[in-house]
């Protein structure tokens, strides 16, 4: 009987292994001038190199513990809503998160599904759409056409996203957001703090209104079975 068990849990640790690529150096180490990103942590250089293979997720669950929300970002946030709610509706902190990540199968880039809980009601899902495209090499498809161009940047050990512009596709066009519609200044860190673990921020600064949102959730790398 145990002979059995065993059988069957190495066949799904098997199962698991197959389903999740060994890292390998790509596309986000070439965004970076020459030399940056190797002297990331080897944890961040990991999780972004680990790519999923068709059918397979990789997910981190941990908590959101810091959110600050001006009412000009509030405000924005609700108006959000129009195009899938991209961004965090309330300060809830203490309440779980989880993101999830699926590759496009035609590797032009990543699928990003975050699930924040909330202290009432159900919990908030923000998706989008990671591409290798675009000027920057690197844009967010947030929908509805809207997207983001993002700058790859390392500071203190850390992964930053930064925004470059904003921009609406229609119709096969691609517009750029005059800069005064922008909703601000989006940069997005990710900072490895030891033991499997991260922090993931998000600043998001206009600049007539200053601080319009400042979100941080402390995730964990998933364990192998």
């Amino acid at each position: 009987m145990a002979t059995l068990a065993n059988e069957v849990t190495g066949a799904r640790y098997a199962e698991w292994r197959r389903s999740v690529a060994a890292p390998q150096a790509g596309q986000f180490a070439a965004l970076l001038p020459a030399g940056h990103w190797a002297k990331l942590p080897a944890t961040v250089r990991r999780r972004f190199e680990r790519k999923a293979l068709a059918g397979a997720a990789i997910t981190y669950a941990g908590e959101v513990v810091e959110c600050r929300m001006a009412l000009a970002g509030w405000l924005l946030a609700q108006a959000a809503r129009l195009i899938g709610a991209p961004l965090p509706l309330g300060r809830d902190t203490g309440v779980p998160a989880t993101v999830c990540i699926t590759e496009d199968r035609a590797g032009h880039g990543q699928y990003w599904s975050r699930n924040y809980g909330r202290a009432t009601g159900f919990p908030q899902v923000i998706q989008s759409a990671k591409r290798f495209s675009g000027p920057t090499g690197l844009e967010e498809y947030l929908g509805h056409g809207i997207g983001i161009a993002l700058r790859l940047a390392t500071e203190g050990g850390a992964l930053l996203f930064v925004g470059d512009h904003y921009f609406l596709r229609l119709f096969g066009v691609r517009l750029c957001w005059p800069r005064w519609l922008a909703p601000g200044e989006l940069v997005i860190r990710h900072q490895d703090i030891g033991g499997g673990r991260f922090v993931f921020a998000l600043d998001l600064i206009h600049p007539w209104f200053g601080e319009l949102l400042h979100q941080v959730a402390l995730f964990a790398d998933p364990v192998e079975p």
